[in-house]
């Protein structure tokens, strides 16, 4: 069930990735709150909204990383191409794009593995 916003909880999760550039203090004042309302009274009650937005905006953002990333095939020596490269591949990571490791482990019997008993000091 999708919970109702106010406006201004609405028009803070619209400026908070654009005009506010991801400031949350910016993303309030825009939104049309007063300057006595905390800050972090904005953002506990959207949390989970934020989550989600942020969830959004890296995925809006993911295609431009990958971009970067196969032009840097064809230009390795193009200026700051090492903190470039560092930043999309940690932006595809976090847009869960990143390396995928896996173990695979199949036990064709039903039977108990024995290890032998350590050796060392804590005997």
């Amino acid at each position: 069930m999708t919970r109702v916003l106010t406006d201004n909880q609405k028009k803070f999760l619209e400026v908070l990735f654009e005009e506010a550039g991801g400031s949350h203090v910016a993303a309030k004042r825009l939104a049309g709150y007063s300057e006595n309302t905390p800050t972090k009274a904005v953002t506990d009650s959207l949390k989970d909204e934020i989550v989600s937005a942020t969830t959004d905006y890296l995925a809006q953002i993911a295609p431009k990383a990958a971009v970067a990333m196969a032009r840097a095939l064809d230009d390795p020596t193009e200026l700051g191409i090492r903190d470039k490269m560092s930043a999309a591949k940690d932006l595809l990571d976090r847009g869960g794009f990143g390396k995928v490791d896996r173990v695979d482990v199949n036990s064709s019997g039903g039977g108990v593995f024995i290890l032998p008993a350590k050796e060392g000091k804590n005997e």
